[in-house]
């Protein structure tokens, strides 16, 4: 079993270059492998490895100047959700291309688990989903206004178009682990919208806490792991990686005509070329004999949230 940790922290960090390497080293040393996004606004990412190995991690991060209010949520694998460990340099942790948001100055309103049901039921407030169409698609909360965006880059042109159809009503937003919502109730905040809340820990601390019999939550949750999806109590849900389009699917879904392992699936199968296809059956060749010699390859992990 390993420990699934999600994590994010918004801090200035001067000389984020400066904590690669250390951070690099100490993951490869407790076995820990995901991604890690460091930028001069914070730190983002998500690890799995033995439970020792993640508090140590934790513990680290904590330490460092500003992270002492780390935001992080453990869950569980029954096998090893990445492949690689990665320390990445971004510009942003979570791309918004806003230059002028900031969450250290000013969010909206947490709410925690146990009180979202009796806001998101109020007839004066209006849903927002902040995640992305593919992440949408296998499940939400009831009621929840889908922008239908690809990336979250997306999100305030969205807004732009979309606003007037929000005027006197109060907004709840959430996302699956809350970073995005620091972003967007920020965004928001900075174009007049007074009233402005998001789910504390996002879906996935609602998963977590609230009880299935209780829940206002429709679906799965899309998680940017080797789980792909989880559910209620943040146990595995059901669901595979097209590792074409890298969309969720069914187990069903690959008894379609368009589907071809790692090629095309219903979703992907008509938005790409026959050029691209016969890549992606190489990239699979290349998968298959690196799997036959014990080898995990490069191509096979998840791709990182944006």
């Amino acid at each position: 079993m390993f420990t699934v940790c999600a994590l994010y922290h918004f801090t200035r960090f001067d000389d984020p270059a400066a904590l690669q390497a250390p951070l690099r080293d100490l993951c490869r040393t407790h076995k820990i492998t995901g991604t890690l996004l460091l930028a001069h606004e914070g730190i983002n990412g998500t690890v799995a490895g033995p439970d020792t190995g993640v508090q140590h991690l934790l513990a680290h991060l904590r330490a460092l100047p500003g992270c002492a209010d780390l935001e992080w949520k453990l869950s569980h694998a029954a096998e090893r959700p990445f492949a690689r460990m990665k320390v990445r340099l971004k510009k942003e942790i979570v791309t918004m291309g806003v230059p002028d948001v900031d969450p250290r100055a000013k969010v909206g309103h947490y709410v925690e688990a146990s009180a979202w049901n009796e806001l998101i039921q109020s007839p004066d407030v209006a849903v927002i989903d902040t995640r992305n169409d593919y992440e949408v698609a296998i499940g939400t909360f009831e009621g929840a206004v889908d922008p239908e965006t690809e990336s979250f880059r997306e999100f305030p042109a969205w807004w732009e178009k979309n606003k007037e159809r929000f005027h006197n009503k109060r907004i709840a937003m959430f996302c699956t682990g809350g970073i995005r919502c620091e972003k967007s109730t920020n965004y928001l905040l900075s174009q007049g919208v007074e009233d402005v809340y998001h789910l504390k820990g996002g879906i996935l601390k609602y998963l977590e806490e609230v009880p299935e019999e209780n829940s206002a939550w429709n679906g799965e949750c899309f998680v940017f792991d080797g789980r792909v999806s989880v559910g209620h109590g943040l146990v595995e849900g059901p669901h595979l990686l097209c590792h074409a389009c890298r969309r969720p699917i069914l187990p069903e879904d690959r008894d379609r005509p368009e589907y071809e392992h790692g090629v095309a699936c219903h979703l992907c199968a008509d938005e790409t070329s026959q050029e691209d296809k016969t890549r992606f059956r190489e990239r699979q060749k290349q998968i298959r004999l690196a799997e036959e010699r014990g080898e995990r390859h490069l191509h096979a992990d998840v791709v990182d949230e944006t």
